[in-house]
């Protein structure tokens, strides 16, 4: 098909394949770049239909889309729904048991995508097989992982080029959710991609409620959040065995909580994360090996139960909560112990690698450290001009307040240098409040000028104080866990920096109210709606699909608040593409009809 008449048929297959009347965003300028053969590197939040923007043109275009993408799980994931939507795919992995066929069929232009993943996409027979295949695309996901100012730099990526390069005429697309100016300038180098063809869309995800508080009890307050919010979930921890103990210990209240890292056996991680995909209320306890092989629309809340790696990282992870566009929330619970020991492991990088890292680090102490508004802050640190409040964080929701505690950071500071910069907060703690305690009299910490200098009115400043101060890396964890003085201690105990501290709002529950901007909540006891869910959960487990690839919770939604009687009337709902039509049409409105 000439490339001007695919332009012309765009409405027509949007419709068509995916049930859409409307692209959203950028999709349409991407879409009409890839028609026109021109390369583009395409940054979407996660949730924008980044998949949508090579899967059109592949139906579109004569020959196949080639993507190339980091782990077989999500290929299988995006392979799945494609399918479900009449687009004919394949995948070339080592799970892939129909090899031979998945060649011939692509020798023979009966592909409309192709899934591979960088390590065979970079070898000489895969570019041998290339070039005996009609092509249309080079669709690259995740493209961050090409650059190694990325937060997932996979060596293989960098391989990848060359390939390309055999091929000119073959446009090239790149696709991320998450990359800074500097990362994205470094993925157009290594893919070959010009200038021109860069398409920021923006970070904002305005269903994501953002909410980053103090650790305190980690066991109760993620079992409040999992109460607040009973869809699927997923709960990030920062250690095999933090996996390992947060799923037992959450998996009492009912729900299904699974462990999922990389010392669990492969059989077992595989069958963990069908079982998340598949469900619609279960808990994954995961580290960070869990999520990007997760195309999951429906996942309700994303908790960390320590500090993420980067803002980055952050973003990326917490990215994964509402997909589909409905409401969300994006929990994260920190200490000052996880700065003590991302500032150790500073310590043991590569000198040139630590300047770098250690600006990571203080954009995510300033991210929790805040009294404004998160989304802010994560806005602007790549690269945007938000407004000054959201009405989606929890600072925006419940303001928290601000103390000048410059004076108390002296005395605490003071503390710490006059006992010998080896002692815990509870030992300095006694001491600063002149506590009648053994241990302090023992070592002559009695005599010091700083004991009892902190008052009753002060007190309840020194441990979110000490928090802060290991934030901003004023204050530095020894080896036998003691603290000692850091980064701008002495220019507080002179005088010249301020310290400010904030004093979250008291709240019992880590919730606020339920919907972000634009988004509707699931219409909980509607009897019509609840039959549309069971169908579809029905469905789904007969064809061995996950239920939101049938249809996704806003479809079902729109069926129960329009109640269509027709195949007709059916079709002109939103994401109800002709193959899903033919396929479930009868079955939703003989369920709608009872009704």
């Amino acid at each position: 098909m000439p490339q001007s008449a695919a332009v012309d048929r765009l409405p027509e297959a949007l419709h068509a394949t995916f049930g859409f009347n409307a692209f959203r965003g950028v999709q349409e300028q991407v879409v009409r770049r890839v028609l026109g053969g021109a390369s583009t590197l395409a940054v979407m939040p996660t949730g924008a239909g980044k998949s949508l923007t090579y899967q059109l043109p592949a139906v579109l275009l004569p020959g196949t889309c080639v993507v190339i993408s980091p782990l077989i799980a999500l290929m299988h994931d995006q392979l799945r729904s494609a399918e479900a939507n009449g687009i004919r795919a394949a995948a070339l992995t080592s799970a892939d048991l129909d090899r031979e066929q998945t060649i011939d069929r692509f020798r023979a232009g009966e592909l409309d995508l192709l899934y591979v993943a960088p390590e065979r996409a970079s070898q000489p027979h895969f570019r041998d097989l290339l070039g005996r295949a009609p092509l249309s695309l080079f669709a690259i996901d995740e493209a961050h992982c090409v650059s190694e100012w990325g937060h997932d730099f996979r060596p293989d990526y960098r391989l990848l080029r060359p390939l390309f390069d055999e091929f000119p005429e073959v446009p090239r697309l790149a696709l991320t959710a998450t990359a800074d100016a500097h990362t994205r300038a470094d993925i157009l180098t290594q893919l070959g991609i010009p200038g021109e063809g860069l398409i920021v869309a923006g970070f904002d995800r305005p269903n994501i409620r953002y909410v980053i508080q103090p650790r305190d009890q980690p066991v109760r307050q993620l079992s409040r959040l999992m109460a607040d919010h009973p869809g699927p979930g997923i709960v990030y921890a920062q250690t095999r065995a933090q996996v390992e103990r947060l799923a037992e210990t959450l998996s009492g209240g009912g729900r299904t909580v699974l462990p999922y890292h990389a010392g669990l056996a492969p059989e077992v991680r595989a069958a963990n994360q069908a079982a998340f995909v598949a469900s619609e209320d279960m808990v994954m306890v995961a580290t960070i090996a869990f999520g990007m092989g997760i195309d999951k629309p429906d996942v309700r809340f994303v908790a960390h139960a320590g500090l993420p790696k980067s803002i980055e990282a952050y973003y990326q992870e917490t990215g994964r909560a509402g997909r589909d566009g409905d409401p969300a929330i994006a929990v994260m619970l920190w200490g000052a112990d996880d700065f003590a020991r991302a500032r150790q492991r500073l310590g043991e990088l590569e000198p040139d690698r630590q300047p770098g890292e250690r600006q990571r680090l203080d954009a995510l102490a300033s991210l929790v450290e805040t009294a404004g508004c998160r989304r802010a802050i994560l806005l602007r640190h790549f690269g945007e001009t938000p407004p000054e409040r959201c009405g989606n964080c929890d600072n925006c929701l419940e303001a928290p307040g601000v103390v000048d505690a410059t004076d108390t950071a002296r005395k605490l500071l003071s503390a710490v240098y006059r006992t010998g910069q080896s002692y815990g907060l509870g030992h300095l703690e006694k001491v600063l409040t002149g506590a009648s305690d053994p241990r302090v009299i023992e070592r002559g910490h009695d005599q010091l000028s700083v004991f009892g200098i902190v008052g009753a009115e002060e007190a309840h400043l020194i441990r979110p104080l000490a928090r802060a101060l290991q934030a901003r890396g004023a204050l530095l964890s020894t080896e036998h866990g003691g603290l000692m003085l850091g980064g701008d201690a002495r220019a507080i105990l002179r005088g010249d920096d301020a310290v400010l501290v904030v004093v979250p709002p008291r709240r019992e529950k880590v919730r606020g109210k339920r919907g972000g901007p634009g988004a509707a909540a699931n219409p909980v006891g509607d009897p019509l709606f609840d039959a549309l869910r069971a169908l579809r959960r029905e469905l789904a487990q007969q064809a061995g699909l996950p239920p939101y690839v049938v249809f996704h919770d806003s479809v079902l939604r729109d069926m129960a608040a329009t109640r269509p009687q027709s195949l007709d009337d059916l079709g002109r709902i939103g994401g109800v593409g002709d193959r899903k039509l033919a396929a479930y049409g009868e079955a939703f409105l003989q369920v709608i009809r009872q009704h």
